[in-house]
């Protein structure tokens, strides 16, 4: 299956606050994201149109210009793979719902950064 999509860019451990806060968000969604396998970055699945707006620190949104990208059990990106597989999730994450996650996120890890 293949879907119109737009990617959200993270490093890691912000990332993986955001998927913690919307796994926990009640009522909330999170679709298909995928990690590099350096473990460097996540990127969330958003819906097309999305990069247009994208306006979030510390984050990229790319669009697929249309190419979109190809849901399957192997990642559509060489050198990634899925944290969180299609069919475990939704197609695509709300972007005000992810852009809320990952403020929170940013706020956790800085409150953690400042107690060390």
């Amino acid at each position: 299956m293949e879907i119109s999509c737009d990617v959200v860019t993270v490093p890691t451990r912000h990332g993986l606050e955001a998927v913690d806060i919307l796994r926990r968000g009640v009522g909330e969604t999170v679709g298909p994201v995928l990690h590099d396998d350096g473990g460097q970055t996540l990127g969330f699945l958003v819906p097309p149109g999305t990069a247009a707006a994208w306006d979030v620190p510390g984050s990229t949104c790319t669009e697929t210009n249309g190419r979109g990208l190809r849901l399957a059990p192997e990642p559509p990106v060489e050198g990634s793979d899925w944290l969180l597989p299609p069919g475990d999730a939704e197609l695509a994450t709300d972007p005000a719902v992810l852009r809320a996650a990952l403020d929170e996120a940013a706020r956790l890890i800085e409150a953690a950064d400042n107690c060390q």
